[in-house]
């Protein structure tokens, strides 16, 4: 004899078992799809160079004026001592690069050569980061810059 009890059973069961392993593929799929970006800053790197501050460089300038104006070089060059570069790039958050290099030449002290690569006219917006670096309770921002 038949048992259509057991055999109803085991069909509902097959299709739990069905819809439930459907169910699961379907959500496994859609889950792909999304995404969750992480988050990304704009990362900056090197000498901040810009057309203001290279206008300011003459030939016939010192080391140490240009160092005045520029700031410390990023890199020398380690088989030339009359050659410095000032490099800066920026990788933006979720779009270009940018690079800009000025590389300087000097005979003895005196600067003889400046060459500018990258769109030094165009402006950078560096994104300030609020309340970074260690803070003092009570204590004024404008206490940490250097008094003259």
């Amino acid at each position: 004899m038949i048992d259509r009890n057991h055999d109803s059973e085991e069909q509902a069961q097959m299709q739990k078992l069905t819809r439930i392993i459907t169910l699961s593929a379907a959500l496994l799929m859609v889950s792909g799809c999304s995404y969750f970006g992480v988050y990304k800053r704009d990362l900056p790197q090197g000498n901040l160079v810009n057309a203001d501050t290279v206008n300011q460089l003459q030939p016939g300038m010192s080391r140490a004026q240009v160092v005045d104006v520029m700031g410390s070089p990023l890199l020398e060059a380690p088989f030339d001592a009359n050659q410095w570069d000032y490099v800066f790039r920026l990788e933006e958050a979720y779009g270009d690069v940018q690079t800009r290099r000025v590389t300087l030449t000097f005979s003895g002290d005196q600067l003889v050569d400046v060459r500018r690569e990258g769109e030094l006219d165009r402006d950078i917006e560096l994104e300030g980061v609020d309340d970074a670096g260690p803070q003092v309770e009570g204590a004024d921002p404008m206490d940490a810059l250097p008094r003259e």
